[in-house]
């Protein structure tokens, strides 16, 4: 249609309007990418009829054919070439998104640099400035510098098995330093975190971490100090209970199990001599010397020994004294060599003399009836030394065995019973009762009696049983 036609109506007719949509109808394809049954179709389709299908009242399925093919034919109206151009230009712009992608992404990472270096560098700052506060400070209190203008003495106690966190606890709740932290950290260092010993101390607050440390691990700063006496004639299972009701140990089984040990033989080479501990009801029996000690309380049963076990050392092998008159002086040990019995049995004569005697004087007579009846006994019919001392041991009577075993108990140590010497000490004898069993005086008695302890305990000695048996008739 021409545009002489178009103008032959008016522009708000509707005929003028119907021209107008075709024509826009006709230019909306190209005409050369068009083929096949469309041209057609196309070319034998008059005005009238496009008019038809444009304006077409009919519903949808009656024009749907044509529809569907024409709508197809102007979708797919672009070539090879046209594709390709927009393909380029979809990736050009896609690059150019990517691009400006990575531009933003590098602004951000450089923003992200700024600020990360900013936080790092308040960082370290602020590191620096605790760091160097915390020295100073520790540094301070290491040196004792700001304690030490006013120090008092303040008294602090240590638990058993201290840890280095309740060491610096304690430390500081009282004064005596002002960082535990610093301290755990210098202790941990100098490797002074163990050794610390139990007990009370008196401290000065004015000391450094060294010398606080040096002070609190040694046993000779405690002032938790208990004397006991243990008497000439105590017997293990006594010395123990004594030392319970004393303070000095919290466990007599620990004190026992110690005194049936070898963990002393290296340091005191006179208990390698005993050859039958196995035999023994406590090894070390005889060998505790009674004397007044000076123990701390909740005391190590191993130092505890050690100090008993020390001083039987000194005074018996070590210590010489002027004996029976000699003109050199001599040791107890030196002595007993010369008995013709070992040390250790010198050792249980003195233990029997020492629960028997009733006197010094006493002590060498039952010593020369001991040596009698060792010697020659079996002729006059006392091959045993039937002492009563030995009947109950490790107990002092029948009162102290312990109640279920009372009635079946037979002691292995009873010379009632057995010949010759028990297999140890029945107690820990006195160096006069050593003495006596060393040097006993000369004479022929075989039996011993006394009287009763309201009477004085007088002693009687007989060299035969009839004397004997008449003594014991009027002492009854």
């Amino acid at each position: 249609m021409s545009d002489h036609n178009l103008n032959n109506y008016p522009e708000d007719s509707i005929e003028s309007t119907r021209q107008k949509k075709m024509e826009e109808f006709r230019r909306s394809y190209d005409q050369s990418a068009i083929r096949g049954e469309y041209d057609a179709i196309d070319s034998q389709m008059s005005d009238s009829d496009y008019d038809q299908e444009l304006f077409s009242d009919e519903p949808a399925p009656e024009r749907s054919a044509y529809r569907r093919r024409r709508t197809n034919e102007i979708n797919s109206f672009s070539d090879s070439d046209t594709k390709r151009k927009i393909e380029r230009e979809s990736h050009k712009e896609l690059k150019r998104q990517k691009k400006e992608e990575k531009k933003i992404e590098k602004q951000k990472a450089k923003r992200n640099r700024r600020i990360f270096r900013l936080v790092w560098i308040v960082m370290i700052v602020l590191i620096g400035i605790i760091l160097s506060q915390f020295l100073i400070v520790g540094m301070n209190d290491l040196l004792a510098i700001g304690r030490d203008d006013n120090p008092q003495t303040v008294t602090i106690s240590i638990p058993a098995h201290p840890t280095l966190d309740q060491i610096s606890t304690i430390l500081a709740e009282n004064g005596v330093i002002r960082r535990p932290d610093f301290f755990k950290l210098y202790a941990q260092f100098t490797s002074s975190e163990e050794g610390f010993r139990q007990g009370e101390f008196e401290i000065e607050t004015g000391k450094d971490y060294e010398a606080i440390i040096n002070f609190l691990q040694s046993n000779q700063n405690r002032t938790d100090i208990v004397r006991v006496q243990i008497t000439e004639g105590m017997n293990v299972l006594e010395i123990s209970d004594l030392l319970y009701e004393e303070g000095v140990t919290s466990d007599k089984q620990a004190f026992l199990d110690m005194c049936n040990s070898d963990v002393f033989d290296e340091d005191y080479t006179f208990l390698k001599e005993i050859k039958n501990a196995d035999k023994r009801y406590y090894k070390l029996e005889g060998y505790l010397f009674p004397d007044t000690y000076e123990f701390y309380l909740n005391e190590d049963p191993k130092l505890t020994i050690d100090k008993l076990l020390s001083n039987y050392e000194n005074r018996v092998i070590y210590h010489k004294e002027r004996y029976f008159g000699q003109s050199k002086k001599s040791t107890l040990e030196d002595e007993m060599k010369k008995t013709g019995y070992t040390m250790d049995q010198v050792l249980t004569v003195a233990s029997i003399i020492q629960a028997e005697a009733a006197s010094k004087d006493d002590m060498y007579n039952i010593s020369s009836i001991l040596y009698n009846r060792l010697k020659y006994g079996a002729e006059y019919g006392v091959a045993r030394l039937g002492c009563d001392c030995t009947t109950y041991y490790p107990y002092r009577n029948a009162e102290e065995v312990p109640e279920n075993i009372r009635s079946t108990f037979s002691s292995t140590y009873d010379t009632t019973k057995i010949e010759g010497l028990p297999a140890g000490p029945i107690c820990n004898p006195s160096a006069e009762a050593i003495k006596a069993a060393v040097n006993p005086y000369d004479t022929d008695y075989l039996f011993f009696c006394h009287s009763s302890p309201e009477t004085g305990s007088i002693p009687y000695y007989s060299s035969t049983l009839e004397e004997h048996e008449y003594y014991l008739s009027i002492i009854s």
